[in-house]
């Protein structure tokens, strides 16, 4: 049997993609509601109000986050929202470590409706889908998946922060873009380095990185 939601949100940055998911949801499942997000800030703020979405379905690659860091945040602050990863990106690890992070079922951007339904029928019947053989995991997916529930654990606020870390942002330039004073950046990043077990910001960024994840190379 095809189990199908009653709201589905799409999160990509291409509007494009993002109508040609619905459309072909919505010939197998016409009823659904359908809720759109074009960057990791909206869909934050769209969760606000709909954090009873049967299914979110992501871009790997999305404006506001890094590479699987989003989904480790959206693991840790909404644990009964299954996510699907959506990517050109259908290497076989980067595929497994999105799983092992947390992630309910990937899905390739090359998949065909049929493909697509079929992932999402599974992953609402409680499966976890994916195109490749999930048997293996080695200790680097144990680690990354440590580090991705520690990331699921920062404040939204604390994400936020970190993201502009990473940019290289200075604490003046992070209070002025979130506009709050020094004292309270500062004390985000020292509940961030706790969080994550290090002891300064480099570090901070250096553990952070690991969670991102190449494009794909688009060959002509």
């Amino acid at each position: 049997m095809t189990i199908l939601p009653e709201k589905l949100i799409i999160t990509d940055d291409h509007p494009l993609f993002r109508a040609a998911l619905m459309e072909a949801v919505k010939r197998h499942a016409p009823s659904c509601e359908f809720l759109e997000a074009s960057s990791f800030e909206q869909l934050q703020t769209l969760l606000e109000d709909h954090a009873d979405a049967d299914l979110l379905l992501m871009d790997l690659h999305m404006p506001g986050t890094t590479g699987l860091s989003g989904l480790a945040y959206l693991c840790g602050h909404y644990p009964a929202l299954p996510v699907i990863m959506v990517s050109a990106n259908d290497d076989p690890a980067v595929i497994r470590r999105a799983i092992t992070d947390g992630a309910a079922g990937f899905i390739s951007k090359s998949a065909d409706t049929a493909t697509i339904v079929e992932g999402i029928s599974q992953v609402l019947d409680g499966e976890t889908y994916a195109p490749i053989d999930l048997s293996a995991q080695s200790n680097e997916d144990t680690e990354e998946a440590q580090l991705a529930r520690r990331v699921g654990e920062l404040t939204p606020q604390q994400y936020k922060v970190l993201q502009m870390l990473t940019q290289g942002l200075l604490n003046k330039q992070i209070a002025y873009e979130l506009s709050v004073t020094e004292a309270t950046v500062k004390a985000h990043v020292t509940a961030i380095m706790r969080k994550l077990g290090v002891s300064n910001r480099t570090q901070a960024v250096t553990l952070y990185s690991q969670l991102a994840v190449a494009r794909p190379e688009f060959r002509v």
